[in-house]
C-alpha cells in the first residue's frame, strides 16, 4: 500500500482507540532497519507506525554531513517508494524533537509538507513530535499552539509531551524523580491551550513513569493508573470519554501487563526503539562469531565473498528485527487489525 494518506492515519488513530489496541512505532536508522520494520508489521497484518529521531535522521544523511532535514526526506521518499509493495498501511513520523532543534527538523519538514499539501500532494510525514519536557509546561504548550496550527494546516497530526521520561535518548537526558508522573492539572492545562481536536489532531504523552533505555522486565515502575485518572477527570469536565489519544515513551523493560494497562486506558501509539535495536543486531553478531573465517581474511587467507557480503547478515537482522516488529504488534493487540484485513 501506498503511505498512508492523511484520511487513512486518522482512520487508523480512530480505530486503534475504538478497539483499545495500539500501534507499534518503530524506531528506524537505515533502509535496512525500515525494511525489517515493514516487513514486520506486513507479516503480522497490523498497520503501522516507522518514526526517525533527530539522530537517526542525522546518520541517515551521511555520518560526515549529519543534515537532518535531508536524513528525513530520504528516509521518507525511500519509504513511499519501497512501501507499496506491502499489504498494510504505514504511517511516517518524526521523533523527539527538543526547543534547540526545531528549526533545524520539524520547521523545515513542516514547510516541505505545507508546499506539497498546496500542490494537491499528501504530507511527506504523517505526523511530527514536539519534546517539550524541558521546558515550563506554560512555555510547551505554547510552541505547541503554534505547531499545532501548521500541523493542523499541513494535514499533519502533532505528538506532545506533557511530563518527562526519564533516561536518555539522542542526547536528550532526564532524571528519574516525581516528574515522570504527569498530572490532572497538566492534562487540563492542555487541552485548554490545545482544544480537543477542533484546532487539529494531537497525540499526548502523559508520563507515568516512563524511562528511555535497557531495563530489566520489571526493573522500571509505571503507574498506568495515572492515565485512567486524568482521562476520567479530565473527560468529565470535558463530557468526552477517553479525550486524550496517548502515546507510550520508554517502554523497554515494561511487563506486558503494565503495556496493556496502558492501552486499556488510551494508549494508541507506543514506542519502540531500543528493544528493536538489539534485536537487529543480534543476528548480525551471531553471523560474525559463527563465520568469523569468512567474514575476515585470518592468517593471509581471502575470506569468504559469501559470509562477508553485506547482505548475507543484514538478512539475518531484518529477520531478527521483523520478528520483534510482530511480537510488539502481538503485545499490543494490533495483530490482525490492518485497515486491509
Amino acid at each position: 500500500m501506498p503511505i498512508a494518506t492523511p484520511e487513512v492515519y486518522a482512520e487508523m488513530l480512530d480505530k486503534a482507540k475504538q478497539n483499545r489496541f495500539a500501534y507499534p512505532a518503530i524506531n528506524v536508522s537505515s533502509s535496512q532497519t525500515l525494511n525489517a520494520a515493514i516487513r514486520g508489521f506486513a507479516e503480522a497484518g497490523s498497520d503501522g507506525i516507522i518514526q526517525v529521531s533527530t539522530g537517526g535522521a542525522e546518520y541517515l544523511s551521511g555520518p560526515t554531513i549529519k543534515n537532518m532535514v535531508s536524513g528525513a526526506v530520504a528516509l521518507a521518499a525511500y519509504a513511499h517508494e519501497v512501501a507499496k509493495n506491502y499489504p498494510v498501511n504505514i504511517a511516517l513520523h518524526t521523533d523527539h524533537c527538543p526547543k534547540d532543534k526545531l528549526d533545524g527538523f520539524v520547521r523545515p519538514l513542516l514547510e516541505i509538507s505545507a508546499e506539497r499539501v498546496k500542490r494537491g500532494e499528501n504530507p511527506l510525514f504523517q505526523s511530527h513530535m514536539w519534546d517539550g519536557s524541558a521546558v515550563p509546561l506554560t512555555e510547551n504548550l505554547e510552541i505547541a499552539k503554534e505547531l499545532l496550527a501548521k500541523t493542523a494546516a499541513a494535514k499533519i497530526v502533532l505528538e506532545i509531551e506533557v511530563g518527562v521520561v526519564g533516561g536518555e535518548e539522542d542526547g536528550v537526558a532526564n532524571e528519574i524523580n516525581e516528574k515522570l508522573y504527569t498530572t490532572v492539572e497538566d492534562g487540563l492545562a492542555t487541552v485548554e491551550a490545545l482544544g480537543t481536536g477542533e484546532n487539529g489532531r494531537y497525540l499526548t504523552a502523559l508520563t507515568f513513569g516512563n524511562v528511555h533505555g535497557v531495563y530489566k522486565p520489571g526493573a522500571v515502575k509505571l503507574r498506568p493508573e495515572i492515565l485512567a485518572e486524568i482521562q476520567e477527570q479530565v473527560g468529565a469536565k470535558l463530557g468526552k470519554d477517553r479525550p486524550f489519544d496517548l502515546v507510550f515513551h520508554g517502554g523497554s523493560g515494561s511487563t506486558l501487563e503494565e503495556i496493556r494497562a496502558a492501552v486499556d486506558n488510551g494508549v494508541i501509539k507506543m514506542n519502540v526503539d531500543t528493544d528493536t535495536q538489539y534485536a537487529f543486531t543480534r543476528p548480525a553478531a551471531a553471523h560474525m562469531f559463527t563465520n568469523y573465517d569468512g567474514v575476515l581474511k585470518v592468517d593471509g587467507e581471502v575470506g569468504n565473498k559469501k559470509a562477508y557480503d553485506p547482505r548475507a547478515w543484514g538478512k539475518a537482522a531484518e529477520e531478527g528485527m521483523a520478528k520483534r516488529v510482530g511480537e510488539a504488534c502481538e503485545n499490543l493487540r494490533s495483530t490482525g487489525t490492518s485497515l486491509n484485513a
